[in-house]
């Protein structure tokens, strides 16, 4: 399928927002203004929306601690999520859960999860109920190659293959679990190939070429919403930030983030390949440039003026009674 100029356009979008809500917030952490552990996810956009530009609003997603462009690429409000880091009642969910807990479920975003690895169990869920209701839904589950190590994922896998649920694992090699690079810490070198050995199709690809991993998950959704069980990706992408803000990554070599920014910038890549084949002008993506940048300028605003929850909430919608 040709991807046409609105589609570009959307895509493009996308990415540059999360680049800039990401970007943004790296400056505003500096300030004190908002608390809490925050991990970008600048470096990766193309995954995500690469990914989600695939889904609709009745697919479900879960997160990572590193989920800002999941949940932007899934079309979360981006004013309701900037409210929701500030700790603000009316953020997305109430200012209660932070960068790490983000979750809009009329969006399919089931939450984002500061627990390693938690998320493929819950995808799983979603994909056994998506299969039961009968209505070609599927479920994502976004991890790292530090969550390939844990054995929620394994147990995850396994379950996904045995019920045959319609669970996608994404796995997003950054080449860092926190601050172990990933040619150690996974024995076999191949994220891939471990979700082979559970029993499901596998695919790879270039995680920092937007074109490529659309491609490649159009046909694993077209996959797995024909019925034939779960798949797992795995995409080579990078970080352009420390594991989290702070971080004073002193396990990565002298320029290499440069490096990674001047080689491997999905953004870069994006607006090359579209201008070189006259998909799109670079006029055209220069306003969406500037647009974006108001976009986040308004959000900042809006949530330092918001109001933070009131003490007298602060048990409300954190329990459900049945």
């Amino acid at each position: 399928m040709q991807l046409n100029r609105e589609d570009l356009t959307r895509a493009y979008r996308q990415m540059r927002t999360i680049r800039e809500f990401e970007e943004r917030l790296h400056a505003q952490i500096m300030t004190g203004e908002i608390a809490g552990f925050t991990h970008l996810y600048a470096g990766q956009e193309a995954v995500a929306v690469g990914v989600c530009e695939n889904l609709t609003d009745e697919d479900f997603i879960i997160s990572t601690h590193r989920g800002h462009g999941h949940c932007i690429a899934k079309g979360c409000d981006v004013d309701g999520m900037m409210k929701e880091i500030y700790g603000r009642a009316d953020g997305l969910c109430k200012g209660k859960g932070g960068s790490m807990h983000i979750a809009d479920v009329t969006k399919g975003m089931l939450g984002a999860n500061g627990i390693v690895g938690a998320g493929a169990p819950i995808a799983v869920g979603a994909a056994i109920a998506a299969r039961l209701d009968g209505k070609g839904q599927v479920s994502v589950a976004f991890s790292g190659d530090g969550a390939c190590n844990q054995g929620t994922t394994f147990e995850a896998m396994n379950m996904a293959v045995v019920t045959k649920a319609p669970c996608i694992f994404v796995f997003e090699n950054n080449h860092y679990s926190e601050h172990t690079g990933h040619q150690y810490a996974v024995g076999s070198g191949d994220i891939a190939g471990r979700a082979a050995a559970f029993g499901m199709k596998v695919w790879r690809g270039n995680g920092c070429d937007f074109f490529e991993t659309h491609a490649i998950m159009r046909e694993v959704v077209e996959y797995c919403r024909a019925g034939n069980g779960p798949a797992a990706v795995e995409l080579d992408t990078e970080r352009f930030f420390g594991h989290f803000e702070g971080d004073p990554q002193r396990y990565r070599g002298p320029g290499e983030v440069e490096r990674l920014r001047n080689e491997r910038d999905c953004l870069t890549i994006f607006r090359q390949r579209v201008t070189e084949a006259g998909l799109l002008e670079g006029a055209d993506l220069d306003r969406i440039d500037a647009d974006v940048v108001s976009q986040i300028d308004a959000s900042v605003e809006a949530a330092r003026n918001a109001a933070p929850p009131r003490p007298e909430d602060v048990l409300k919608d954190v329990y459900i009674n049945y």
